[in-house]
């Protein structure tokens, strides 16, 4: 059986403004870098991780290297886990950016907001496409005893439990919740071809 782990990062400086993040640079917050601490306990006592594979934007990368100093893993940073690229909206105020451009929120419109695509940006039904593809290459690419941990956003991971659960991208994304340093865990039988949910949103270890 595989083992794979899914992390979100810390709580950073955009999530505490409560804007739109997309790909930005946002650094976390000394609060975001005590969650991984936290987690990174966790992870080193519960688990024991032969690779790490983690989204390339600024924040899961320093979050990764919090973790480093708790497990001692191979790291390779690849842009498939990234969050969603909102383009021209990101730093909007996530309550702004849904009231001035309702076409991009499921909550207003349905499932139809999914295949939206914001300017220089893609669409919900982009980013499922290349988050699910990574992930059955990864599925494909186990080994049947590794334990895998990844490390990435709130949007790609929602999106993950959706494809797993077998659920619409509509429910994926609303019904799901991803708090910072939360720990999804994922059990696959390389056999049977099945992957079970174990943990997840697990935010007991804050």
């Amino acid at each position: 059986m595989t083992t794979i782990v899914a992390v979100r990062h810390g709580e950073t400086t955009w999530n505490r403004k409560e804007l739109m993040q997309g790909w930005a640079p946002a650094p976390l917050t000394e609060l975001g870098q005590e969650q991984a601490n936290q987690v990174g306990e966790v992870l080193h006592d519960n688990y024991d991780i032969d690779r790490i594979l983690s989204s390339d934007l600024y924040r899961t990368k320093e979050m990764t290297e919090l973790l480093l100093e708790y497990i001692d893993a191979p790291v390779t940073f690849e842009s498939a886990w990234r969050e969603h690229d909102i383009g021209a909206y990101q730093g909007l105020p996530a309550d702004e950016m849904f009231e001035r451009f309702p076409e991009y929120g499921l909550w207003e419109v349905g499932p139809e907001a999914a295949y939206e695509k914001p300017d220089s940006g893609e669409s919900l039904i982009e980013v499922r496409e290349r988050v699910v593809e990574r992930w059955e290459d990864l599925l494909s690419d186990c080994d049947s005893d590794e334990t895998v941990l990844i490390v990435a956003h709130g949007g790609p991971i929602r999106l993950i439990l959706g494809h797993v659960k077998e659920i619409e991208i509509a429910e994926a994304i609303m019904e799901q919740s991803q708090a910072n340093c939360s720990i999804n865990e994922f059990h696959y039988n390389p056999e049977t071809g099945e992957t079970e949910v174990i943990r997840e949103n697990d935010t007991e270890h804050h």
